[in-house]
């Protein structure tokens, strides 16, 4: 299916791209406190709605 190389080139990428997404978020962590105090409650409301629409979806089904 893949070739040696791009199964190697792909597991570098995604170790590589890991490592930045980890450092930029340890960067910005404080930033973050600050600015978005509160979007707990807000994701909480929407996985909640998502369920909600799921268990309407097989009760009426």
């Amino acid at each position: 299916m893949f070739s040696t190389g791009q199964l190697i080139f792909g597991l570098l990428f995604f170790i590589a791209f890991v490592i930045v997404i980890a450092f930029q978020y340890r960067k910005d962590k404080r930033i973050h406190k600050t600015h978005y105090k509160g979007t707990v409650w807000i994701l909480i409301a929407f996985i909640s709605f998502i369920a909600l629409i799921a268990t309407v979806k097989f009760i009426f089904m």
